[in-house]
């Protein structure tokens, strides 16, 4: 079961089934399935308190990924993605198109096991993300 939810800020996911379906296909796609996934809409303060009280990070970013996985096969997570960063980030990037899919695809790629973190790492999820978002 995949939700979407909203915290501080007004956001309506357009396409909802479809981004399901999706990201339903991705974790097949690598072996596993979706038991329970939240992703929390937010803006960048609820985002940063969130990096702050839970990862001791005092800096801005677009996505937090929690794992509540108990079983290596199975999903369970929640992701909570700041639409400012993304919206920030796709017009600095050229990619508004794309930008909330990718971060979206980028937070299960870590529930699936990805990391990146190291220079290699860090190309495989790229390369990852941009398989997938052409699959979307």
């Amino acid at each position: 079961m995949i939700q979407f939810c909203t915290e501080d800020i007004t956001f309506s996911l357009k396409e909802k089934l479809k981004h399901k379906a999706w990201l339903n296909e991705v974790a097949k796609q690598e072996g596993k399935k979706i038991l329970e996934l939240s992703y929390v809409f937010c803006s960048d303060d609820y985002l940063l308190q969130i990096n702050q009280e839970y990862l001791n990070h005092d800096t801005l970013t677009d996505i937090v990924t929690f794992d509540n996985s108990e079983d290596p096969k199975k999903i369970e997570g929640d992701i909570f993605i700041s639409i400012d960063r993304v919206n920030e980030n796709g017009k600095k990037l050229g990619t508004s198109e794309t930008e909330l899919e990718r971060v979206m695809v980028h937070g299960l790629l870590h529930l699936l096991g990805y990391k990146d973190k190291k220079k290699e790492d860090k190309a495989l999820m790229t390369e990852k993300e941009d398989f997938y978002i052409k699959q979307y």
